[in-house]
């Protein structure tokens, strides 16, 4: 019997084991039903469900290497499997949580769900020929304590995970890139690319969203977007931006402008 998408979506969330966790997010589309916008539902203990490794630490403990390395390497690989692990939880959490959202809404991020597992299992493998697995290295945990602050207004949520968590790894990718080419890893160079591709369209439907419920709210897009960036203490803006992806995924010459003037004063 098909679940009820959204219940399916918290289901997914709770696993705690990365492979059970990518198991669920592929059986969603297959068992899940329709989503129930008017379905209430009260966030249940282990949200998110992960692994004990990897170790949690401050971001500043975590440490850098040399890409040269294979360590260094695999210590990169690693950082962006997190993010991935951490992109699969953000996406699911986004379904399950908001209610009263138009349906196009939970089969969007039922999408970026697969599309983030897809990523982190690309990553893992690539850890793999280096002999490492994901929880070998300690890890920050930056993007889920931004869920945590904006779990109670979907608006948010939208304003400050995709269009600007997100969007940072659209500015990230060209020098990641770039790392993983000059140490001659071009398989992961590649992963790199199929990950920018749909980061792009993620962080698109972050806009997309975000725009929609101002309308809704009768809010204006920059002005609400500057305020909640405030109100949630949101990472400053750092660059140099991706202006090329920036505006793929749906960001307007004017806020470009403003965040290059935010880059200049800041």
């Amino acid at each position: 019997m098909n679940r009820e998408l959204r219940r399916a979506a918290l289901e997914a969330l709770l696993a705690v084991e990365p492979d059970e966790k990518l198991a669920a997010v592929t059986s969603l589309a297959r068992v899940a039903s329709e989503p129930d916008p008017s379905l209430e539902l009260a966030e249940p203990p282990g949200v998110p469900g992960r692994p004990d490794r990897p170790v949690l630490v401050a971001p500043g403990a975590v440490a850098s290497r040399a890409v040269a390395t294979d360590e260094g390497r695999a210590a990169l690989l690693h950082a962006l499997a997190h993010i991935e692990f951490n992109a699969v939880n953000l996406a699911l959490d986004a379904v399950w949580r908001f209610p009263a959202m138009p349906r196009a809404y939970y089969f969007d991020w039922l999408r970026v769900a697969a599309e983030e597992a897809l990523h982190f299992r690309l990553l893992c493998e690539r850890l793999a020929t280096l002999d490492r697995v994901y929880g070998d290295f300690p890890a920050h945990d930056g993007l889920w304590e931004m869920a945590r602050k904006t779990a109670g207004d979907v608006l948010a949520r939208m304003a400050l995970v995709p269009r600007t968590l997100e969007a940072r790894g659209l500015d990230a990718s060209p020098q990641v890139r770039a790392k993983f080419a000059a140490a001659g890893d071009v398989a992961s160079a590649a992963v790199v690319d199929v990950i920018l591709r749909d980061e792009i369209d993620h962080v698109a439907i972050g806009n997309r969203w975000f725009a929609f419920l101002c309308g809704e709210r009768g809010v204006p897009v920059g002005a609400t977007y500057e305020r909640l960036c405030r109100e949630h203490a949101a990472p400053r803006l750092r660059g140099p931006l991706n202006l090329a992806a920036r505006r793929a995924a749906g960001f307007s010459e004017e806020e470009l402008a403003a965040m290059a003037r935010i880059r200049l004063e800041s």
